[in-house]
């Protein structure tokens, strides 16, 4: 009978052990119910987007400029994240950094491109240490409406010292304080180039004084995705370089019918002319030759005056303002003309042969030239040429034009 109880004792014995290691194991599980540690890493891992936050969210559309490009975690930390921009069939990575804490992943740059698909890969490891991958994307608000500038000088150009950039928009520039921030001119060797705004569709830069001879100067346009008006989006970015070949500046007497061309200081010849007669007289002031014909045809009603003259080939012709002042060849003049009377309609002429010879005045100075080169008048019985008739900046003193620009 002894050897049956002490049996029955041993069995209870184990019975009461084995319910307290069930109580025990009962209450680990309910630690993870609740959140705590121990044995509830043993637990399910959470979904990767409650563990991952990625914005924009993945699969939105139309994402507008403004929003923020953000991934982050609210406890752990972020192992690593990748981010890959789609825009005009071209990926590029997206640059960024996770804070020191590992909780944040920004873009360097923070504006989000626009017409573009973004794809985003996150690695991440939980509290519990459990690790997640997330993988979203979205796109970008497609704008309607874009705008581009029109760069002058034309880009790896060789040019004379008096040439000014001068960016043309296609649409009005409302914010003009956003696209100026979003270009900038610079040379080799360094000098201080200002903005001027003429108008909302125009902004020209240049240095105090013209350009040194061997200058190399850089035009960077960072327009894409810059808001120049309600809901208008630059298109660009692009570079143009140009080199400042040398010095000439060439000066037209009116009064003595006469042009002195120096090159680099040194008188490189004096040209009879003949300028705007009485009724027609020629700017006085500082022009730039912005482009330059072997030949063209000059129609007066182009410019106001009716059926005055229409002349098929000028020669030689190389044009100083957008209003039609010219310097040009002149064949149809007698040759006593020339350095004795002002007979044109504003322009200056120089005597020519019909066809164009590089034996005459006017194609002696034409193979001298270059677009960029400065032409000034003075003398004569007109005004000053405003400073945004071609490239007449030259006639703006050096405070006056620096108060042109939107970012005081």
């Amino acid at each position: 009978m002894r050897h049956v109880h002490g049996r029955a004792r041993r069995a209870g014995a184990a019975l009461a052990a084995l319910l307290t290691w069930a109580g025990l194991l009962a209450g680990a599980v309910g630690c993870t119910a609740d959140g705590g540690s121990g044995l509830g890493s043993l637990g399910k891992p959470r979904a990767p987007e409650d563990v991952i936050a990625v914005s924009p969210g993945d699969g939105d559309k139309g994402v507008r400029p403004g929003r923020t490009l953000s991934v982050q975690v609210s406890s752990g930390r972020l192992e690593s994240v990748r981010v890959v921009r789609t825009q005009d069939a071209q990926e590029q990575p997206v640059p960024g950094r996770i804070s020191a804490d590992g909780r944040r992943w920004r873009p360097d740059d923070g504006r989000l491109a626009l017409a573009a698909r973004y794809a985003v890969d996150a690695v991440a490891v939980d509290g519990d240490g459990h690790r997640s991958a997330r993988h979203t994307t979205f796109t970008t608000y497609v704008p309607d409406e874009r705008f581009i500038a029109y760069v002058t000088p034309e880009h790896r150009s060789v040019v004379g010292t008096g040439m000014i950039v001068s960016l043309g928009f296609n649409r009005e520039i409302t914010d003009r304080a956003a696209v100026e921030r979003a270009v900038r001119v610079s040379s080799e060797p360094p000098v201080e180039i200002r903005p001027h705004w003429f108008g909302r569709d125009r902004l020209d830069f240049r240095p105090e004084a013209y350009w040194e001879p061997g200058t190399e100067v850089t035009v960077d346009l960072r327009l894409r995705d810059v808001e120049g008006a309600p809901g208008v989006y630059g298109l660009q970015y692009r570079t143009v370089t140009f080199t400042v070949g040398r010095s000439q500046v060439s000066l037209v007497d009116a009064e003595q019918h006469t042009m002195q061309v120096r090159r680099d200081g040194e008188l490189l010849g004096t040209v009879p002319v003949t300028a705007g007669a009485p009724k027609h007289p020629t700017y006085n002031g500082k022009m730039v030759v912005t482009e330059m014909y072997e030949v063209t045809r000059m129609n007066g009603s182009t410019v106001g005056f009716g059926g005055e003259y229409d002349i098929k080939d000028v020669p030689h012709a190389m044009r100083l303002t957008e209003t039609g002042t010219f310097l040009h060849g002149n064949y149809w003049a007698s040759a006593a003309t020339f350095g004795e009377a002002n007979v044109s309609h504003g322009c200056v002429g120089l005597r020519d042969e019909k066809g164009g010879s590089s034996d005459t005045p006017a194609g002696w100075f034409f193979d001298r030239s270059l677009v960029g080169d400065v032409v000034e008048v003075v003398n004569s019985d007109d005004k000053q040429v405003a400073p945004d008739n071609g490239l007449g900046g030259w006639n703006m003193g050096w405070n006056e034009w620096k108060a042109g620009s939107a970012l005081k």
